[in-house]
């Protein structure tokens, strides 16, 4: 209505200065499932904590009849429960970042870009530090749900600065790109845990960010489960490549796939050729390299650094059998192994002997000892997942030098900052190994964080104020964490301790932690070996025990270091010779 009035004033101030009023009578059609016009613009509904009868039953039907109306935000007090879509809503455009800025929260239905305004007003009125945690289990929506609080923080913490908005909107897409896969339930599953800082001056503008990963999935890039996919980036850059007409100059084949993203269906060729998504995200990917403000000459050496690594994976050996020894290997067939060599820029001949052999080092003397078949394609595999997990952590740091506030504007001390916490999500696979067990420690503790502050500090508040409130039971999760994370005799503790002996096997891990863990959260199935089992907040998940000393250890050889410290590669070099912290 106030649009019309406006409309009608501009009208007649036009006809007083003599213009000449055209007019077409058509309907306007609005496509919104959205009812942001609604009288009462905000209903009972909206927030679970009005309900008469608060249980599951009434949780999920309210919330399934809101789903059925596309209203996938539902608030519980201060919580905000997301519902995927699976859809695009155009919900998320300038004009709802402007209806939700600065407002009450009731004065509109609920939305994620309301979270974001609660967090910025937080900040701004007390000058404290606030922080999002999303949290829900693989495919629930949370990376999506990062982005678009990352994009409304940004619309409400203008700053005159156009370039550094642009800047921090392209930093997700580009960690995702190295830092998500396909995986049997979700295309774009999140498979590293990823801390977002977003530096706002004490007046709210915003002035710069910072990233922290933690746990990323570096076995991925060698072996994926039946129906997985490798990292995302590896598809768009051979794609990108292909298209170029670049593939040979990158050592890449055009018929057979690399065995690093090889799988069972014959097909993943044929998908990087035909698939335009691929293509346009290498193209993507490359804008934000540009934008965040990467040189080209840094693009060109990642770019050899992955396609290295794919060649890597290619490099196959051979038993030698001598009169004295059978455990020697070589590399029968060399294009593969100088490919390799050629695209990381180090000798071939120098490759292949950290490979197949390795030195020891007893009372002052040098010694050289082979490696079998087995050992020397562990070595390979050890060797790629550490240019991988080295390369992503590279690319991490020079975002956050990239990004860092700008001292001449305010010091970071004296801004704030909101923190987004955006987390692998639970897992539970028909085969679950080491990754889902660090990736199901961490939502535990989520869980357990959350229900400190939803449940035990809430009350503890109640009783300093001397309120009369009953005491809420809930599923305290500490016990389970406590299996864990003690020391010296939680899991992980006991996972160390067992990495530790050169003769430990999976086996004998599992027997240890039956004969430690002696409570209710942890089983083990009678007639299964390398099988245990964690009654999980979110359910019992069974655990294979294979390989987890091996991913545990995830030890790299010195010889292999050496090697790769003799890089041409000025960035190859860097990543072998620079410490590792969680910000890259």
């Amino acid at each position: 209505m106030s649009l019309q009035k406006q409309l009608a004033e501009l009208i007649q101030e036009q006809q007083q200065l003599g213009s000449v009023a055209k007019t077409r009578h058509e309907r306007i059609h609005t496509r919104r499932p959205y009812h942001v016009d609604r009288a009462d613009k905000y209903s009972l509904d909206d927030d679970l904590v009005n309900l008469e009868v608060l249980n599951e039953d009434t949780i999920i039907q309210q919330l399934q009849k809101r789903y059925a109306d596309l209203q996938i935000y539902t608030y519980v007090g201060d919580i905000l429960i997301a519902l995927n879509p699976f859809q695009n809503l155009s919900i998320y455009s300038p004009q709802f970042s402007k209806l939700y800025h600065g407002v009450k929260r009731s004065s509109n239905p609920p939305h994620i870009f309301a979270s974001a305004d609660a967090a910025y007003q937080s900040m701004v009125t007390f000058s404290k530090d606030q922080c999002i945690i999303i949290s829900g289990e693989s495919g629930a929506g949370k990376t999506e749900s990062a982005h678009l609080i990352v994009q409304h923080l940004t619309f409400l913490g203008k700053a005159n600065n156009r370039a550094l908005r642009e800047k921090i909107l392209q930093v997700n897409p580009l960690v995702e790109a190295f830092g998500n896969a396909c995986t049997a339930i979700n295309d774009n599953s999140s498979r590293f845990g990823k801390y977002l800082e977003m530096m706002f001056t004490p007046t709210g503008a915003v002035m710069g960010a910072k990233i922290s990963e933690y746990l990323l999935e570096k076995s991925r890039v060698v072996k994926q489960a039946v129906g997985e996919k490798n990292f995302h980036i590896f598809y768009y850059i051979y794609a990108g490549l292909y298209h170029q007409k670049k593939l040979s100059e990158y050592r890449l084949p055009d018929k057979k796939p690399p065995r690093y993203i090889d799988n069972e269906t014959g097909r993943v060729m044929h998908d990087i050729i035909t698939k335009d998504s691929y293509g346009r995200q290498f193209e993507a990917i490359q804008h934000c390299f540009r934008i965040i403000g990467f040189t080209d000459e840094e693009v060109y050496s990642v770019y050899r650094i992955l396609t290295g690594i794919l060649n890597t994976g290619n490099i196959e050996f051979a038993a030698i059998s001598s009169q004295h020894q059978t455990d020697k290997s070589e590399v029968p067939n060399p294009e593969a192994l100088d490919n390799a060599a050629a695209l990381l820029s180090i000798g071939s001949e120098e490759l292949q002997e950290a490979l197949t052999s390795h030195c020891v080092v007893t009372r002052g003397e040098t010694i050289i000892r082979t490696n079998t078949v087995d050992k020397a394609a562990d070595v390979r595999d050890a060797m790629s997942k550490a240019l991988y997990g080295r390369l992503f952590s590279w690319i991490v740091n020079r975002i956050n030098t990239l990004l860092q506030p700008d001292k001449n504007i305010c010091s970071a001390e004296s801004g704030m900052n909101v923190g987004i916490l955006d987390i692998f999500g639970f897992e539970n696979f028909t085969r679950n190994s080491f990754e889902q067990l660090c990736i199901n420690i961490a939502n535990e503790q989520i869980q357990f964080y959350f229900n400190q502050h939803i449940f035990a500090l809430e009350q503890m508040e109640y009783q300093s104020e001397g309120i009369d409130a009953t005491t809420v039971e809930y599923e305290d999760n500490r016990p389970l964490l406590d299996m864990f994370l003690q020391k010296p005799m939680g899991l992980l503790s006991l996972l160390d301790e067992e990495s530790r002996f050169p003769q430990a096997t999976d086996l004998t891990l599992v027997d240890k932690f039956e004969d430690n863990l002696r409570c209710k959260y942890f089983w083990r199935p009678k007639g299964v070996e390398l099988s245990f089992g964690i009654q999980h907040y979110a359910g019992k998940v069974l655990y294979d025990a294979s390989a987890f000393l091996e991913k545990n250890r995830d030890t790299l050889p010195a010889d292999v270091v050496v090697v790769l410290r003799t890089s041409e590669n000025k960035l190859l070099q860097q990543l072998f010779s620079s410490p590792l912290t969680k910000t890259g």
